[in-house]
């Protein structure tokens, strides 16, 4: 599971510094191409709640399995993709199979090794957390691994990368036991259809939200989904026979998992924002083009990829309380984060207006009083420089405390809403908090509106969320559904 969820955290991640690459062999347009990265999580985030339930319906194993097998064979026709029609459909069905092998993997992982079990040493909330970290490592390099492919061998050879393991995962998850819930019922298929286009259209509108049209067929499709999970759960109530709904509502009267979803989802659109707009800083700061930010961004990135099997090692009654503590410690953070940057950018600023200075006084002073002049802006030019490089650890250290955050706080989200839940519900549960947490991170992008991405937004979300995650560990505790 953790190979799988690499691979496919790595597809997500790896193809956007090569579509510059992809056009020009392909002959698209940057529409088009574009494409290729947004049907691939249009895909996966619309359809896990779809997928975890098949799981838990059909057998987790099984689903895994299928998911597995799609992937591999989605990238190996994107490899071979001729044009770039032909790479977007297999992009699509791609992202259908990782829609299938994240919810299913970490019910599997739930229902083999549950919870509580830490002791000795299989818990599921360390091996869940593992699994998150090294999905992890491959969030931060699958940009920099996609352009350093790209640039030197082929962009082809990114998805010929994720082909020999996913086959080794599916090889091994032939030995695990099979699980599955005990409901002879067939899935509810109104509420499936619905929720996945609701589910495509509200990530479609997040990408443009001054689109109203996508906005209008997400509030449409979704009030149907809900007609229909009430008439289903009306009928399982009355005794008749009917479709298992795809989302028991019993599910959103649970407090912590509810509490753990949300939370998980404001992390995630704050660790894009991070992502997107620390490289930017970082270059605006030092004057190094985009690619040059990558040393500095070592140890945010080392700090995140630990967050997995951090927050594996939380203990479920403590769940909640740690993910408040981290999105406070993410909302200072950001914050000094964004000071920071602001320093950088208006420090690179004074340096250049003295260095302007400077060639100016040298070019239209006589020459006895040159020395004088040179003499007293390279000091102005020495202290703005100090300034820029102070703050640039300054927002280095900010960075790394706002991804270790982060990265627990996205663990938790996974690994905690799992032990909360009935493990005949694991699949369900796991397959719509990442379908929310995949379809909010899209927020991160769009927060700083025509502006661009911006900290200050993220930071008060977090500050938010932590205080609702608070009177939720106030108010008594609800059941367990």
């Amino acid at each position: 599971m953790a190979t799988s969820a690499f691979c496919v955290q790595l597809d997500s991640f790896a193809l956007n510094p090569a579509l510059p690459v992809i056009r020009a062999e392909l002959h698209g347009s940057a529409a088009a191409a574009a494409w290729a990265v947004s049907g691939y999580l249009l895909a996966a985030g619309s359809l896990m709640p779809v997928a975890g339930r098949l799981g838990d319906l059909y057998g987790r194993r099984r689903m895994l399995l299928v998911g597995l097998v799609l992937f591999a064979a989605a990238a190996s026709l994107c490899a071979l993709a001729p044009s770039l029609p032909l790479l977007v459909a297999a992009r699509v069905l791609q992202g259908t199979g990782g829609a299938l092998i994240m919810p299913t993997g970490l019910a599997l992982l739930t229902n083999v090794s549950p919870p509580g079990r830490e002791r000795r040493g299989v818990g599921g909330q360390r091996a869940i957390g593992r699994t998150l970290g090294l999905a992890g490592v491959a969030t931060v390099c699958g940009p920099f691994l996609g352009g350093v492919l790209a640039a030197s061998v082929s962009w082809r050879a990114v998805f010929w990368l994720t082909v020999p393991p996913t086959a080794i995962a599916a090889l091994c998850a032939l030995r695990a036991p099979a699980s599955r819930a005990a409901d002879p019922r067939p899935l509810d298929v109104i509420g499936a259809v619905t929720a996945t286009g609701a589910l495509a259209c509200l990530a479609r509108w997040l990408q443009q939200p001054t689109d109203g049209l996508w906005g209008a067929a997400t509030a449409v499709l979704g009030a149907l989904f809900v007609r229909a999970e009430r008439r289903a759960a009306q009928q399982q109530r009355d005794g008749r026979r009917s479709p298992v709904p795809l989302l028991d509502p019993s599910l959103f009267r649970n407090r912590p998992y509810v509490a753990l979803t949300a939370a998980g989802a404001v992390a995630n659109a704050a660790t894009v924002a991070l992502l997107y707009v620390l490289p930017l800083l970082l270059s605006r700061g030092q004057g190094w083009p985009a690619p040059g930010a990558e040393p500095a961004l070592l140890a945010p990135a080392a700090a995140l990829a630990a967050g997995g099997p951090l927050a594996g090692r939380v203990r479920p009654a403590a769940a909640v309380r740690v993910m408040s503590l981290c999105l406070f410690t993410a909302a200072a953070a950001l914050c000094a984060l964004g000071w920071a940057g602001a320093g950088m950018v208006a420090g690179t600023g004074s340096a250049a207006r003295a260095a302007a200075a400077l060639t100016t006084t040298t070019a239209t002073m006589p020459v006895p009083t040159e020395t004088t002049a040179t003499m007293t802006v390279p000091m102005e030019t020495t202290a703005m420089a100090t300034t820029v490089t102070a703050t640039t650890a300054t927002t280095a250290i900010a960075a790394t405390v706002a991804a270790a955050a982060l990265g627990v706080a996205g663990g938790l989200a996974l690994a905690g809403t799992q032990a909360v839940v009935r493990r005949e519900r694991a699949g369900a549960a796991s397959g719509v908090t990442k379908a929310v947490m995949t379809a909010t991170a899209g927020l991160g992008l769009t927060a700083g509106g025509g502006a661009g991405p911006s900290l200050t937004l993220p930071a008060a979300a977090c500050l938010v969320a932590g205080g609702a995650l608070v009177l939720v560990r106030v108010l008594p505790p609800g059941r367990r559904h």
